[in-house]
């Protein structure tokens, strides 16, 4: 293989065919995160693993890359995001395997060796040891290092070298499968983020070319054949396939595309072949947000997290100060040794990230993306649920049932197909749900849309734009009549009677006259029933619905979901956002489910957003769940994993603290040698990271979230007995 040429900061050290070996100064920079890069360059096409040595200043990558692939690890490492540096960032001192190897040689050879080379040999092997254990004094107080320096140290002073030696070998044993474990987990979770591709396969001119991945652009067809990896997402034109979306959605059964179907990024052609029309690619695709999502996940850390090692800090002292109150009662340095072998810390601490990021694969695998610790948290101690309405707890998919033209001053009215062809003009560059319906309706009829100009949206509002000269405005009443200054009231009683039905209503205005009104009706989602249940029986005490859509609108909808406890309608972006800030006042924890542009605000609010899989990017980024299938049920997975981390890392906690003060009391007292401490405590701290990690892999997908048997899921919306809705200005007491 040709030598890649070495980029500033990187160079390749050692190569064997299918693993590289790379050395940086830039790895000695006390800010980089090494999870973070590690989870970067695991990303990237053919990497199978990859390993970072802090200490040693280099990255071990095995690969399935051909010539060119050194090449792009260099670039990559060249190009790291400034994302990648963190003041506070954690770094990983697991000792190398080969480090292990040589120190319990080094303790199994000690009894045979003469004895001035026994001691030469044995201050030697321990000097790294108080290295550490000085410079951790000095930087960050009473620790884990200064117990080993100490325990190491007060061996050596007695002449017990085997033990000195022994002690090292066993922390250095527990240290690298400690961090293995965590680093496995972590692999894990990296094993969600699909590998990218670097060459796609484009039809132009009839003719199929092979070009770079970054050559791809919107509009391109790209064509996909059997195992290979949709690299854009797009809409399918041309083919038939069976496609596994199990990266993607959680979906474990293959899909079936075919002309006209949506086609996600990450996604695998099992049988048949595709012609994708690219809509999106390279950094805007879903491979790539959901990559994105997943790695910044992992430097998230959660306030049990934070108060777990603070507890682990705290009882470091009072382990140092047994220690010393031990050799001054007894004179015995071997007690004394015996003593400072067992700390708190090590479980305590990477018991956390171990059982988080299992939670997060097992989440990953059923289709739902967690933001690290910090959202299992939270999630355990939710009270609250609040809900968006459409889109949410509604399908989304919102049809046209009503088109009423309005007489104009003058007395003339559009024929219905003009004024629905006008709506679709203003709408059609608007994603919303409402939107869509009104563009599909007009789609549906063959209506041609006027062209429009200078197209404004103003979000939870409505649109203004202008055709042929004069000011178009389709939206809420509140923003045609009071806003915009249009009368409605000639459509008052047509209005009533629509809402009465349970209808949404979009009122359209031209060159400052009511044109007419829209109807419009959504559809529950068939598991909302079940789905809000299985909330209330996991603790949620209160479930809210809030929408933007007419009090008489909602409470159809309520009516249909007899489980929510309260319902606020007519409700701005920021008047959502007000009312989870007033539970939250209370004392409320609230999670907010939403999809839209005008969520954001909400989900920023709440102590945790979950987010639909066909919500909006800036909800996608502020959200901390993001559901990957059109399913609330991914909700009650969420909750179910929160409540599960948080039990499994109380018992882990307490475990770490009984089986270790035991430990020091069986130390302190002579039963229990120095190097059998060490090992029952590395070998118990190995055992409670394995049972963290078992026990957030070992969850289940929760079980049937749809409407109760024989009953039916309602389609639609229509007039039904309800508890009271809530306006925007008629209060909001919620909790």
């Amino acid at each position: 293989m040709t030598r890649a040429a070495a980029v500033p900061g990187f160079r390749v050290a050692h190569r064997v065919p299918g693993r590289v070996r790379l050395r940086g100064n830039a790895l000695r920079d006390p800010a980089l995160d090494a999870d973070y890069l590690a989870a970067l360059l695991a990303a990237m096409p053919e990497v199978r693993s990859v390993r970072v040595n802090v200490a040693a200043a280099s990255v071990v990558v095995e690969h399935d890359g051909g010539a060119g692939f050194e090449q792009a690890l260099l670039a990559a490492l060249d190009g790291l995001p400034h994302e990648i540096y963190l003041p506070d960032a954690r770094r990983p001192d697991a000792p190398e395997r080969a480090d292990v190897v040589a120190l319990a040689a080094a303790a199994v050879a000690t009894p045979l060796l003469p004895q001035p080379l026994r001691a030469g040999l044995s201050w030697l092997l321990a000097l790294p040891a108080f290295l550490k254990g000085a410079e951790a004094l000095l930087s960050r107080g009473l620790g884990i290092e200064v117990l080993d320096a100490c325990s190491r140290a007060f061996a050596l002073a007695r002449g017990d070298y085997f033990t000195a030696n022994t002690v090292g070998a066993l922390v250095a044993l527990g240290g690298y499968m400690e961090h293995s474990m965590e680093r496995r987990s972590t692999d894990l979770l990296a094993g969600l983020l699909r590998p990218g591709v670097e060459t796609v396969w484009v039809e132009r001119d009839g003719v199929e070319t092979e070009i770079p991945y970054a050559d791809a652009a919107p509009g391109d067809l790209v064509v996909v054949g059997p195992g290979e990896l949709i690299p854009v997402d797009g809409v399918v034109r041309r083919g038939e396939a069976s496609v596994n979306t199990s990266s993607m959605t959680g979906e474990a059964a293959p899909a079936h595309l075919a002309p006209g179907d949506e086609a996600l990024s990450g996604c695998v052609v099992e049988e048949g072949r595709l012609v994708i029309e690219a809509r999106q690619v390279g950094a805007s695709t879903n491979m790539a947000r959901i990559s994105g999502y997943l790695q910044k996940s992992l430097r998230t850390t959660s306030r049990t997290q934070k108060a777990n090692e603070r507890l682990a800090d705290r009882l470091v002292p009072y382990t140092f100060a047994a220690g010393l109150g031990v050799y001054a009662l007894t004179g015995e340095l071997k007690r004394a040794a015996s003593v400072l072998t067992v700390d708190y810390s090590c479980a305590v601490k990477l018991s956390t990230p171990v059982a988080v990021r299992a939670a997060m694969y097992a989440a990953g695998t059923h289709g739902v993306l967690l933001r690290g610790a910090e959202a299992l948290d939270a999630l355990a101690r939710v009270d609250t649920v609040v809900f968006d309405k459409t889109g949410t707890l509604t399908r989304g998919e919102i049809e046209v049932t009503d088109v009423l033209p309005q007489a104009d001053g003058r007395g003339a009215a559009m024929a219905a197909d003009d004024l629905l062809a006008l709506a679709a003009g203003a709408e059609e560059h608007y994603t919303h749900p409402v939107a869509r319906a009104v563009v599909a309706e007009a789609a549906r009829r063959g209506l041609p849309m006027p062209g429009m100009s200078q197209v404004d949206f103003i979000v939870a509002h409505g649109v203004s734009a202008y055709v042929d000269g004069e000011q178009v405005l389709v939206g809420s009443r509140h923003f045609v009549h009071e806003d915009e200054g249009v009368d409605c009231s000639a459509t008052d009683a047509a209005a009533e009677r629509l809402r009465d039905a349970g209808k949404s209503l979009l009122y359209v205005a031209r060159g400052g006259r009511l044109a007419g009104l829209i109807g419009l009706r959504d559809r529950l989602r068939p598991e909302a029933a079940g789905v809000l249940r299985e909330l209330r029986g996991l603790g949620v005490r209160r479930l809210v619905m809030l929408t933007g859509d007419h009090p008489r609108s909602a409470r159809a909808a309520h009516g249909l979901l007899p489980e929510l406890d309260e319902c606020r309608a007519d409700l701005k972006p920021e008047d959502k956002a007000a009312v989870i800030e007033r539970l939250r006042a209370e004392g409320c924890v609230v999670a907010f489910v939403g999809d839209g542009v005008n969520d954001a605000p909400a989900l920023l609010t709440a102590d945790v957003g979950v987010c639909m899989p066909s919500g909006a990017d800036l909800a996608r980024e502020t959200a901390h769940v993001v559901l990957l299938q059109e399913d609330l049920g991914g909700l009650v997975l969420a909750r179910r994993l929160g409540e599960r981390t948080d039990a499994t890392l109380r018992r882990c906690l307490w475990t770490s603290v009984g089986v270790n003060s035991a430990l020091l009391v069986l130390a302190g007292a002579g039963a229990l040698p120095a190097v059998a401490a060490a090992a029952v405590h590395n070998g118990t701290t190995i055992g409670i990271l394995a049972y963290a990690a078992r026990r957030s892999l070992d969850q289940a997908a929760p079980e049937g979230t749809g409407a109760p048997e024989g009953t039916g899921a309602p389609d639609g919306l229509g007039p039904q007995t309800a508890p009271a809705v809530t306006g925007a200005q008629e209060g909001t007491a919620c909790c």
